[in-house]
C-alpha cells in the first residue's frame, strides 16, 4: 500500500481543522460534564473500546471531536500511552461484583432472583416530540422494593457446574504482571486466552454486533442463549507497598455468558467489558461460543473477528483512503491505457503505426 503525502497545502490543512473546530463551537468543563451526566452509556462505550476508564477524559474526548466516536477512541487511547502504569489489580470475582442487573433467559428461578436493574427492554420506544415545544421530560420517581435485592448476586454457571450441567475452565493462576496484556504485546494466533478477552473488551461495538449477529442467524455453529447477564459495579482491589491491600475505588463492568448445548453438557461463551454495554457483551460472548472449530475465513473464526472488530485500526485504515494515492492510482490508469492501446492493436494493426511526420521542404 502507497500513496503520496499531502504537501504544498499546509495553511489549506490548517484551515480546514479551524473550520471543523467552529462547526462544533467553544466547549469548556459545563460542556464535559453535560455530556458525562445526559450520555453515560455513550461514555461507558467511548471508555470501553479505548481501554481507560475515566468518565471525565471519555466526555472531554466527545466534547473535542464532536461526538465523532472513533476519533475520540483515538483520543482517549492515545491520552491513555502517556499514563505511567502504577499497579495491577486483584482479580474480581463474579460474587464480589456490586450488582445493578442481572437477569438469565436461560433459567427463569436462578439463584438470587432477576433483577431487571435499568433498562429499555420492555419501554414504548415513543418518541417525547413534546420536548421540541418546550415541554421538559421528567422521569417518574422510582418507587423502592418492600425488599432490596441483595447487591452481591452468585454466579449462574458456578450454580450450572456444582448440578452437572457445565464445565467451567480451570482458574487461570497469571496474576500480577505476568498477565498478558494486549496494548503491550502483539497479538498472535491462536490467540492467548487473555488476548481474545482483551481484545473483545475494547472491541468496536457496532462489529462485534454484525459478526455476532451473523453467528446468530446460522452463520455459527451454535445458536446462543443468554446464560446470565449483568450491569455492575466491580472495587479495584489494590496492594500498597506495605502490603496492605486497600480498595482504589469502583468502576462500572458489564459481564454476559451465552450458552449451547453441546452433548451432555452446555458449552459457554464469556465476554466482559468497561462500562454498561449488553449488546457488545452478548454479541462478543456469542462469536467466544462460536470461536472453537469455527472454518477458517469465516465471521466466528478467532482471528477473523479479533482483527476485524478492532475499531482504531480499521477506521483508521478506512480513512487513509481519503489521503492523496495520486502516484498509484495514475499508474492503474497507465496500465489500463496500456491494455487498451495492446487491444486497439490486435483488431486493427494499423493503429499502433505512428503517423507519418509532415516532411519539409528542400532547401
Amino acid at each position: 500500500m502507497a500513496y503520496v503525502a499531502t504537501r504544498g497545502g499546509e495553511r489549506a490543512i490548517e484551515q480546514s481543522e479551524r473550520l471543523f473546530r467552529e462547526e462544533i463551537g467553544s466547549f469548556d468543563v459545563q460542556r464535559v460534564n453535560e455530556i458525562r451526566q445526559s450520555l453515560p452509556y455513550l461514555v461507558d462505550r467511548v471508555m470501553g473500546e479505548a481501554s481507560l476508564y475515566d468518565e471525565d477524559l471519555a466526555a472531554l474526548a466527545l466534547a473535542q471531536t464532536g461526538g465523532e466516536i472513533y476519533e475520540a477512541v483515538l483520543l482517549l487511547r492515545a491520552w491513555r500511552t502517556t499514563q505511567p502504569r502504577l499497579s495491577v489489580a486483584e482479580p474480581v470475582e463474579q460474587g464480589d461484583l456490586f450488582t445493578h442487573r442481572r437477569i438469565s433467559a436461560a433459567f427463569k428461578d436462578i439463584p438470587g432472583g432477576q433483577v431487571l436493574g435499568p433498562t429499555l427492554d420492555y419501554a414504548h420506544r415513543i418518541l417525547a416530540t413534546d420536548v421540541l415545544r418546550g415541554d421538559q421530560f421528567t422521569p417518574s420517581s422510582v418507587d423502592p422494593a418492600d425488599q432490596p435485592a441483595p447487591a452481591q448476586q452468585p454466579s449462574v454457571s458456578a450454580w450450572q457446574a456444582e448440578n452437572d450441567l457445565v464445565d467451567l475452565p480451570e482458574p487461570d493462576q497469571t496474576a500480577g504482571g505476568d498477565i498478558p496484556d494486549l496494548t503491550r504485546e502483539p497479538l498472535l494466533f491462536p490467540s492467548k486466552r487473555a488476548h481474545t478477552l482483551q481484545s473483545l473488551a475494547r472491541a468496536d461495538t457496532g462489529g462485534v454486533l454484525a459478526l455476532g449477529y451473523a453467528a446468530m442467524r446460522g452463520y455459527g455453529r451454535a445458536h446462543p442463549t443468554v446464560n446470565e447477564l449483568r450491569l455492575a459495579e466491580a472495587d479495584i482491589t489494590v496492594s500498597h507497598p506495605d502490603g496492605r491491600k486497600f480498595s482504589a475505588g469502583r468502576v462500572k463492568v458489564s459481564q454476559a455468558e451465552v450458552v449451547s448445548k453441546k452433548s451432555e453438557k452446555l458449552n459457554l461463551g464469556f465476554a466482559a467489558t468497561f462500562g454498561w454495554n449488553e449488546v457488545k457483551c452478548i454479541s462478543a460472548a456469542t462469536l467466544d461460543l462460536n470461536s472453537a472449530g469455527a472454518p477458517k475465513g469465516s465471521a466466528t473464526e478467532e482471528e477473523f473477528f479479533l482483527y476485524h472488530t478492532e475499531g482504531v485500526e480499521s477506521s483508521g485504515f478506512c480513512i487513509h483512503f481519503k489521503l492523496p494515492h495520486y502516484v498509484t492510482f495514475q499508474s492503474s490508469l497507465d496500465a489500463m491505457r496500456d491494455a487498451k492501446a495492446k487491444k486497439a492493436a490486435k483488431t486493427d494493426p494499423a493503429a499502433s503505426d505512428p503517423a507519418p511526420t509532415k516532411s519539409e521542404p528542400a532547401e
